[in-house]
């Protein structure tokens, strides 16, 4: 959002560049835009108004084209924005607050009366910060004149999207180029009937009315452990039922075997090398069957509600792909080059859509790369430095290399270990679950990766991963001071 907000145009590149004979008219601060001389033509269309699709628009019209952004769920910012990362934050702060407050306060010095949960509040609190985020998106849209279309986009031809709006109207939006940036949705379960009221996808269990006795989530992944540890802080018994044999996708080993200890401690239940068969609701309740992951030991687990959470595939229905020949490959995936342009030169891609972690603030930078691309011929993303974090408590994050891909690649390498319950802040704070480890080539120094588990491990990263982008070594960091007593 800073990249946003400070960057300015490149008036004379995009002159230099515009095939078209443009007006230059001033805007607030600073900025020009350069419109078409040919009214109903676009200098970009970018379908999708999620974490990718709206920092791209923005860009482009920040540096001055004409830009239209077309969103079919009627409200900006995507499944992020609506339905994922900000509304399950919110619910991961205020069930870890409610927590804190019920089991830990009074070993602080804290003494209070009855804690009770207020979930009805708590489903508000998490939909005003959902509002005010999306009131912003659309603010910024209005501020640097992107033309806002409510309806689904659809290619009639490459120059052309056709959109069946939701007040029930159509039309075509000319256009010298696309940006797709339509996200992705959950995976379903083959033969698993999703309800969202006791089968849910991570948008139902966001929404749930009252807390589960029991929850079953299938899937070990980033969304399951994060909602999954929402609802036992509010009372669930958690069991989650995960394929493979370890938790976390693909996360370091020895942070996924810390982590995992961590969730047991916390009255999570696993099922690892285990696979479902079928789900179904029965008398109220919902039947899961279960086996090995190499066959046999069949059981049926109960529960209250099921959480579905093996992942999300690239959402690409009813975008007219086979009207201008897109290519997608075996998994759905939009084939793009280096430059993020698809087969067909003036239409590009970008986030959960083509090739990548499903990110949203992977989806962002590509957002600003394409668009930057699109006006100057210029723009990158560095890939070995993207973060990921997952929200629970303690939290995890980590940024580039793991040991497993740098001994598979015959990378030398030395690791470092830094325990919280070492760190004078974490002791202040009595938070001292989880470790930090820095893995440096073992012979330049220079840091690779980085992986932690621990209070604000979300925020930590970043200085990790900023050392990275400028090639810093282990003693780089260790040479620049710290406030003490975070600095121990």
């Amino acid at each position: 959002m800073l990249r946003l907000v400070a960057s300015k145009s490149p008036l004379a590149t995009i002159a230099a560049r515009n095939s078209v004979q443009a007006v230059k008219a001033p805007v607030a601060n600073g900025f020009y835009r350069f419109y078409s001389t040919s009214s109903d033509e676009y200098d970009v269309v970018v379908i999708g108004g999620g974490p990718g699709g709206y920092p791209a628009a923005i860009k482009a019209a920040q540096s001055g084209l004409k830009v239209a952004c077309i969103e079919k769920r009627g409200s900006l910012g995507g499944t992020c924005l609506n339905v994922g990362c900000i509304p399950s934050k919110a619910m991961l702060n205020n069930s870890h607050i409610y927590h804190q407050t019920a089991h830990e306060l009074k070993s602080r010095g804290i003494d209070v009366g009855d804690v009770k949960l207020n979930l009805d509040n708590m489903l508000k609190a998490k939909l005003k910060a959902v509002n005010g985020l999306t009131k912003g998106v659309e603010f910024l849209f209005k501020k640097y004149k992107v033309d806002y279309v409510k309806g689904w986009g659809k290619f009639k031809t490459a120059n052309e999207i056709e959109v069946d709006g939701l007040d029930g109207k159509q039309s075509v939006l000319k256009t010298k180029n696309v940006i797709i940036a339509t996200g992705s949705e959950a995976t379903p379960i083959p033969g698993i009937e999703i309800d969202e009221k006791q089968i849910v996808t991570s948008t139902g269990a966001l929404e749930l009315q009252k807390v589960p006795k029991k929850m079953i989530v299938i899937g070990g992944g980033v969304i399951g452990l994060e909602l999954g540890s929402v609802w036992s802080r509010l009372g669930a018994e958690v069991t989650v039922v995960e394929y493979l044999g370890a938790i976390g996708g693909g996360m370091d080993t020895e942070l996924a075997k810390n982590f995992h200890k961590v969730l047991q401690k916390q009255g999570f239940k696993f099922k690892l090398n285990t696979k479902v068969n079928g789900a179904k609701v029965v008398d109220g309740v919902v039947k899961v069957d279960v086996e090995a992951a190499k066959g046999g030991n069949e059981e049926t687990l109960d529960a209250d509600v099921v959480l579905l959470s093996i992942g999300r595939r690239p959402f690409t229905e009813g975008l007219g792909l086979e009207n201008v020949g897109v290519e997608v490959d075996n998994r759905g995936r939009i084939v793009i080059d280096s430059e993020f342009k698809t087969n067909v030169s003036n239409i590009r891609c970008i986030g959960d859509v083509t090739f990548g972690p499903m990110l949203a603030h992977k989806a962002e930078d590509e957002g600003f790369a394409v668009s930057e691309m699109i006006a100057t011929g210029h723009g990158h993303v560095n890939y070995d430095v993207i973060p990921s974090v997952i929200y629970t408590h303690p939290e995890i994050a980590w940024v580039g290399k793991n040991e497993e891909e740098l001994k598979k690649a015959g990378i030398k390498y030395k690791t470092g270990n830094y325990p919280f319950v070492a760190n004078s802040r974490a002791r202040t704070n009595d938070d001292t679950d989880g470790f930090v480890k820095v893995i440096t080539d073992a012979e330049t120094d220079r840091i690779l990766g980085v992986h932690i588990m621990g209070p604000n491990a979300g925020e930590m990263i970043a200085e990790a991963g900023l050392a990275m982008e400028y090639g810093a070594s282990a003693e780089d960091v260790g040479r620049t001071c710290h406030a003490h007593p975070v600095s121990e």
